[in-house]
């Protein structure tokens, strides 16, 4: 059973993400059920928000918690619409367009994974290219050292067609 959830400690900047970090650690720690639930409520939360930030975060984490490839694929195919339209806003958002930015090759790669987890290679291929061609953003530390890593597997188990 999970704990309930915890309060915003005071003095914090953006309670969504504070608690958007709570379900993503529930799903680590192994409650994907859970997860989910929290996801779903803070996606309905951000429907009537419009926080772009939040609605791309929240489907990218929600997509990690899809039992479905076909699932994952549309959660992660929301999170990159909501990046893309976020960085077309880029004075109202220009806070967090950093972020997203550095977030479009992790976006990349989780739609060349689902693809390829659906049999759908060429799609797969399309998608790691994307992911190649916005690895300027990362930095170089151990976030943007997963990424290029990520990126590098799944470029060989399609080649080796292990997946």
């Amino acid at each position: 059973m999970a704990e309930p959830q915890r309060e915003v400690p005071e003095g914090a900047e953006d309670a969504t993400m504070v608690r958007i970090g709570q379900a993503v650690m529930l799903h680590r720690g192994g409650d994907r059920e859970e997860a989910r639930n929290r996801f779903a409520a803070l996606w309905e939360e951000s429907e009537a928000s419009g926080h772009l930030f939040h609605r791309c975060t929240i489907a990218h984490y929600m997509a990690d918690t899809q039992d479905d490839p076909a699932d994952e694929l549309r959660w992660d195919l929301r999170a990159l619409s909501a990046a893309d339209a976020l960085t077309q806003e880029q004075v109202r958002w220009g806070t967090h367009l950093l972020a997203v930015r550095a977030l479009y090759p992790s976006l990349y790669l989780n739609l060349a994974a689902d693809h390829a987890k659906l049999g759908n290679e060429l799609a797969a291929r399309r998608e790691l290219g994307r992911a190649r061609d916005r690895l300027g953003a990362l930095g170089e530390d151990s976030y943007g050292e997963g990424i290029r890593s990520a990126i590098d597997r799944l470029e060989r188990q399609l080649a080796d067609d292990i997946l």
